[in-house]
């Protein structure tokens, strides 16, 4: 037996398997990382909340409102499909927020227009230009700020982003008339001169995104614009003369 054994453990320890050297570089199996599995992008907690918004924005203006949804929206940002119900709630908190986001880009771009203005006029045709020019650089977003039915306006943000935006056309529309316009408070005539004002450029800015003010554009003078029609229609007479009896 005492020759038999000295045997037999070299016979096991002949067949013990032989272990992988690390310098050899060959992953073990659990560390290896299966093709499917999509790496998340890392974010600090006070950021992902601005690059889900951000996300959603690429979605909104490559895919369409159809197009945008939460699944959506993580698959861009590169997370988990919970956070931006973690940090929206649902689609409609999603939007409301991505609506206030437009709506500050908006107001922004009003305001810089205004500024670079130099003379009277160029001060009054300065922002329905830029809001027209806004919508055309941001159609997506345009068109979600105004999906009254989609967006959720007890939300905070939404709300401030909206009045400051009303604010800023109430403003202007009193710089032209030369009086204080109160926001709570409307005389009928300062009420319709904003009416007017609005209709105007936001029916102008959907018909020109629609594609709708092509045939009248073709049958104007060759090189004008659809700016210089929108010049000419803001700076035209508000009353036409009435036909005589």
């Amino acid at each position: 037996m005492s020759k038999s054994e000295p045997r037999t453990e070299t016979a096991r320890g002949a067949r013990r398997p032989r272990k992988t050297s690390s310098s050899a570089g060959a992953p073990t199996r659990s560390a290896r990382r299966p093709p499917s599995v999509k790496t998340e992008t890392p974010y600090h907690h006070g950021a992902l909340r601005e690059a889900l918004l951000e996300a959603a924005e690429r979605v909104l203006e490559r895919d369409g409102l159809a197009g945008l949804t939460l699944r959506a929206v993580a698959r861009e940002a590169g997370v988990s499909h919970a956070a931006p119900t973690h940090h929206f709630g649902d689609l409609t908190g999603l939007l409301s927020e991505l609506a206030a986001v437009g709506f500050r880009q908006f107001n922004a771009a009003m305001a810089s227009s205004s500024d670079a203005a130099s003379t009277p006029l160029e001060c009054a045709l300065a922002r329905p230009k830029a809001y027209v020019a806004y919508a055309q650089a941001h159609p997506g977003m345009y068109g979600i700020m105004f999906r009254t039915e989609r967006l959720d306006y007890s939300r905070p943000s939404l709300h401030e982003a909206a009045e400051a935006s009303f604010a800023g056309l109430a403003n202007a529309i009193g710089a032209m008339r030369q009086e204080q316009i109160s926001e709570d408070a409307l005389t009928l005539n300062q009420g319709a001169a904003i009416a007017r004002a609005w209709s105007m450029v936001h029916g102008f800015t959907m018909l020109l995104l629609d594609g709708r003010l092509k045939d009248i554009l073709e049958r104007l003078p060759e090189g004008t614009t659809a700016e210089r029609l929108l010049e000419a229609m803001l700076t035209a007479p508000i009353t036409a003369k009435l036909p005589s009896r």
